[in-house]
């Protein structure tokens, strides 16, 4: 491991220590109602952990109606760690075993997204919303195969990319998001025979992975999919804070549909613009973060913990030291959200002090509106045309963080 590398490591350890440092009032105080809240330190780690009856080994899948509402590979871990814990009250022991699995994801994380894009890695574990939710969820499970999958298609190793990518939406399913920058990037290479190859690829592999427990527990399996189809505008989405705001809103579902289409047609459009000269791989970077950024805004719910997906594809979709700050501006707008959503939620289960709800929806839309400025950063630097690399870049690759070469 080279010095470089192991900065990037160490700094993603200090950042999965000060995430727990975090967590861990509610460690000693188990996780109560509105203390979770009021602390910031609310965790589904625990939280499900029992609603779920993990504590009593049942597999994620067997109940139609309390299944885990996540894809196989995730309830295969919540399951998995909870084999380990042989107490039915040992909330805190489950949860300090998936905090330290989440830790060593999050630094091979950083890692990963060191290999494929030194300059600006280490913004993904010193982003404070990152830091607040590393244990929110399992979600850097799905994290780290979708780094992967970036990793193999930029080494032009496709079939190991679908692979990856296939587990990762096994895990959660936003990583479908990024097929449609795939698709983008083979295409502008004219490698459209592999498109399909790819899309069977990854198909296959999430078909392995799924088809043994949607044949044996077919309800317990379709329920993360039920919960999605059917459910109302959630906490921290556009709609959700239209609502609040007393915006009508009329067939949620349609509307959606319509602003993805939309949204896909508009990505299309971006990417037949962009002058190529053998930047499309950061084409296809920078593509992939807007597919999600899109995702995410469209999506009817926006979890704290989504900032997990979106930092890593937005570090590597910078490429000018001029989107530094349009990045800090989001970044600042998800960590004000991320104090907002647990001070709402405060509120909202009966503590003293918390977030009135209209201002909640406010800061809703100042996260989207941050989150807008810097996709409209990345778009004016696609559509300014290739920057020149730097001579240092032809030998090795040289983080900015670390040099003064890192212009990329």
């Amino acid at each position: 491991m080279s010095k470089n590398q192991r900065v990037v490591a160490l700094v993603a350890l200090v950042a999965a220590l000060l995430s727990f440092a975090k967590f861990d009032h509610c460690r000693h105080t188990g996780w109560g109602s509105p203390d979770v809240y009021v602390h910031m330190c609310y965790s589904d780690l625990s939280a499900l952990y029992g609603a779920r009856e993990i504590n009593k080994d049942h597999w994620p899948y067997s109940s139609p109606t309390n299944s885990v509402e996540y894809p196989v590979v995730t309830g295969v871990v919540m399951w998995a760690t909870g084999l380990l814990i042989g107490d039915e009250n040992g909330y805190r022991q489950y949860f300090d075993l998936n905090a330290l699995l989440l830790a060593l994801l999050m630094i091979a994380a950083s890692l990963l997204i060191w290999l494929i894009r030194p300059e600006y890695s280490l913004f993904f574990p010193l982003a404070p919303a990152v830091i607040g939710s590393l244990y929110i969820n399992w979600d850097l499970w799905a994290v780290v195969p979708s780094l992967l999958s970036i990793y193999f298609i930029k080494h032009n190793r496709n079939v190991l990319s679908a692979l990856f990518l296939g587990i990762a939406i096994a895990t959660k399913f936003f990583p479908i998001v990024l097929l449609l920058g795939v698709t983008l990037f083979l295409w502008n290479r004219n490698e459209r025979k592999k498109i399909a190859l790819y899309y069977g690829t990854t198909l296959a592999t999430w078909s392995v992975i799924n088809l043994p427990v949607a044949i044996v527990n077919y309800e317990g399996w379709w329920r993360f999919f039920q919960l999605n189809l059917h459910r109302e505008s959630d906490l921290g989405s556009l709609w959700y804070a239209l609502s609040l705001l007393k915006f009508p809103i009329l067939n949620i579902n349609y509307l959606s549909i319509f602003l993805v289409t939309l949204t896909v047609v508009a990505i299309i459009n971006l990417s037949r613009r962009v002058t190529r000269g053998g930047e499309e791989f950061n084409h296809f970077l920078t593509i992939s973060f807007i597919s999600v950024a899109a995702f995410v805004t469209i999506s009817k719910v926006y979890s704290p913990q989504y900032i997990l997906w979106l930092t890593p594809l937005a570090v590597l979709a910078m490429s000018r030291h001029e989107e530094r700050s349009a990045f800090w501006i989001w970044q600042t707008g998800e960590a004000i959200y991320h104090l907002a959503i647990w001070q709402y939620l405060a509120s909202y289960t009966g503590a003293k002090f918390g977030l009135p709800t209209n201002i909640y929806a406010l800061l809703i839309l100042i996260r989207i509106g941050s989150l807008a400025w810097f996709v409209r950063a990345l778009i004016q630097s696609l559509l300014s045309g290739p920057q020149p690399q730097p001579e240092a870049y032809s030998q090795a690759p040289q983080p900015g963080f670390l040099t003064d070469s890192g212009r990329g």
